[in-house]
């Protein structure tokens, strides 16, 4: 029977394991401790059963697999983040465009009544012009 142990969720753990029968042989250099406290309860790896070789491998396998999913949520959250920053500047070029196409509007109708005043403004000229002729006339005339 194989005896297993919880581990509280919130607290990091740290193991080291050898697949050799030798307890007397230094760990291997590439056995170091894995720390998963970013991992739910239920998806903890298990300690293994030391006597058992096939328990080590299983471990062995759960906690690459334990990284892989780090690695995977750590991706997912760059990927959302880009994604927000992507939709600021998406929304933020939807209301310049807005903006813009307010001003070109706005630039047309300023445009319009700029030459609808300068149609007055000449009319108004020719209408001064043929006042003082006529005032011209009349102080001649008399």
């Amino acid at each position: 029977m194989i005896s297993t142990a919880r581990v509280p969720a919130d607290k990091p753990v740290r193991i080291a394991f050898s697949l050799n029968d030798s307890s007397d042989d230094p760990p291997p250099e590439d056995s170091i401790p894995l720390v998963f406290p970013e991992l739910d309860q239920q998806l903890q790896p298990l300690p293994p059963c030391h006597d058992s070789v096939e328990s080590m491998q299983v471990f062995k396998q759960h906690c690459q697999i334990a990284e892989e999913y780090h690695e995977v949520k750590k991706e997912i959250a760059l990927l959302e983040e880009r994604k927000k920053e992507l939709i600021a500047k998406l929304d933020q070029a939807e209301r310049e465009k807005v903006d813009a196409a307010q001003l070109v509007q706005e630039f047309e109708a300023l445009t319009e009544e700029n030459r609808t005043l300068k149609l007055a403004q000449s009319q108004c000229v020719e209408q001064l012009e043929k006042l003082r002729i006529q005032y011209q006339k009349r102080q001649g005339s008399s």
